[in-house]
């Protein structure tokens, strides 16, 4: 099942780079001078186009897949346990991206860009943390 392991690197690295990607977005819409000049009426906000259509399907499908890779080879241990805290981690940093963006389309900025580079934080160390941890895994 080779193709389930390359659909999972492929969707995890999407996600992890959007992951990336949307707290810096945020905190560049997070300035009032971005805020003033808002988007064209018939284009769709970038951020929501960025969260909804991107990240968010590219990290159900990397939690899809790895929890296929988990059923089909079936490694159980304090591997698995760790990895999967990592990736909890992830999924922390994913919606607070989609809180905050909420708080910019309510106009309320207040605390965004704070919240945005903590956000980028988890995430990246969350990432550092599952490389190194399938790094260490054992041999299946």
């Amino acid at each position: 099942m080779p193709w389930i392991k390359f659909l999972h690197i492929v969707a995890l690295v999407s996600w992890c780079g959007l992951l990336l990607y949307l707290p810096l977005l945020l905190c560049q819409l997070a300035r009032p001078e971005r805020r003033a000049r808002g988007f064209a009426p018939e284009a769709p906000p970038l951020p929501r186009l960025v969260y909804n259509g991107l990240a968010s399907p590219a990290g159900l499908l990397a939690i899809a897949s790895g929890t296929l890779l988990f059923l089909v080879h079936g490694v159980i241990g304090a591997w698995l346990v760790l990895k999967l805290l990592a990736v909890s981690a992830m999924v922390l940093a994913h919606g607070l991206c989609g809180w905050l963006l909420l708080r910019l389309e309510h106009d309320r900025p207040r605390g965004v860009v704070a919240g945005a580079l903590s956000a980028g934080a988890v995430a990246g160390l969350s990432m550092l943390a599952v490389v190194a941890l399938v790094l260490a895994k054992p041999e299946l």
